[in-house]
């Protein structure tokens, strides 16, 4: 016959290996790379119930992140355990085991039913299994983080070889186009010509001046243009550089409003180039309002910083369209409507001037670009 000790051994020994068999069980669903963070922490709710000593009353909850996981069958009991899930000393979550069904009684007084409670082990094990899911979701935070790292190398590296690409192709196109353009201008001016070979004239040298135009976005954004940097007020570049844009604003329907900071500081900044993202912007603004609406030009100081947005009351776009709209030749117009260069024109400006650019936008609620540049200490 066996002795009680004997027996109390076994059990205990028992329960030692469904504790260890259930880290075990964690540790290789937290390596598959073939299941995602949801997947995981759903099957480690799952497994944590056969690991008690009453398994088939145990069951588990996790919350993480404001989103619930519960084992099979759940069932909230009123004797239960809980452990905080702590990433990075910030609080993420709690994880629940619950046996289902009992008294109140069994857990109001110091001395539970000692058929129906949890061992100090297993109390230790639920500590253990919510830093082994700390650690899960730290894993998953360092993964995100180096993806989007990984993501933005990819993204300089293609505007560098775009860039060059750009280079080498503005310099190949803009000789010729010199030729045609000089050409034509010469036949207008030395020959009497009728209306018709007039007007193809006038479209040759109209698009040849807008070839010329898109050869120097390309040499803009590829950098072959170095700034000509001095002291610059922004307010007056917005003053100045409205007046060829009311009209064509007006003729579309589209309203500008200016709300600028009579007290803005003046930047070191190339005021040419600051008249381009300001135009780029606009257009870009009027494009995504073919009905119609408002723009709003609006300049502030923060401090070490100046900010100048533009805000449109246009379609608006999704979360992938803002990934990509500073991509060159990225566009969602019409071939006639944009070479897809504006904005990638904007993005490599601010770039050259040591700013930053911030887009906010969600679809048919209006899309807002503000441009920071440094304050000259």
């Amino acid at each position: 016959m066996p002795k009680e000790s004997d027996s109390i051994y076994i059990a205990q020994l028992k329960e030692r290996i469904k504790e260890l068999s259930c880290l075990y069980r964690i540790s290789e669903i937290s390596n598959n790379p073939s299941l995602t963070l949801k997947e995981v922490l759903i099957s480690i709710v799952n497994i944590i119930p056969p690991a008690m000593q009453y398994p088939d009353l145990a069951c588990a909850r996790l919350f993480i992140d404001g989103e619930y996981f519960k084992s099979d069958s759940f069932l909230p009991g009123t004797i239960s355990m809980a452990a905080n899930i702590v990433v990075g000393y910030q609080p993420r979550g709690i994880i629940e085991v619950h046996y289902e069904g009992k008294e109140p009684d069994l857990v109001s007084t110091n001395q539970p039913d000692p058929k129906v409670s949890f061992l100090d082990e297993e109390k230790q094990l639920l500590k253990t299994i919510a830093q082994q899911i700390a650690l899960i979701l730290e894993q998953k935070q360092i993964e995100e983080t180096n993806a989007k790292l990984q993501e933005q190398l990819r993204h300089a590296d293609r505007l560098a070889t775009i860039g060059q690409l750009a280079a080498g192709i503005a310099h190949e196109i803009n000789e010729p186009l010199g030729t045609i353009l000089g050409f034509a201008q010469l036949i207008q001016s030395s020959y009497q010509l009728s209306d018709n070979m007039s007007s193809d004239l006038d479209k040759i040298i109209s698009a040849t001046l807008h070839g010329r135009e898109v050869v120097r976005k390309l040499m803009l954004f590829s950098r072959q243009m170095p700034p000509k940097k001095t002291l610059t007020n922004l307010n007056k570049i917005i003053e100045d550089g409205f007046y060829f844009l009311e009209n064509r604003c007006a003729r579309q329907g589209v309203e500008i409003r200016r709300v600028l900071d009579p007290s803005l500081p003046e930047i070191v900044a190339d005021p040419s180039q600051l008249h381009q993202i300001l135009v780029n912007l606009t257009v870009n603004a009027m494009q995504a309002m073919p009905d119609g609406g408002e723009i709003e030009i609006r300049t502030a100081g923060h401090g070490t910083e100046i900010e100048l947005s533009v805000s449109d009351t246009g379609i608006g776009m999704s979360e992938d369209t803002i990934s990509k709209v500073f991509i060159p030749f990225f566009t969602t117009k019409d071939v006639n409507q944009g070479t897809g260069l504006g904005l990638s024109v904007v993005h490599g400006i601010v770039t050259t001037h040591n700013g930053r650019i911030e887009v906010q936008s969600q679809p048919n609620q209006g899309s807002k670009f503000s441009v920071y540049f440094k304050v000259k200490q």
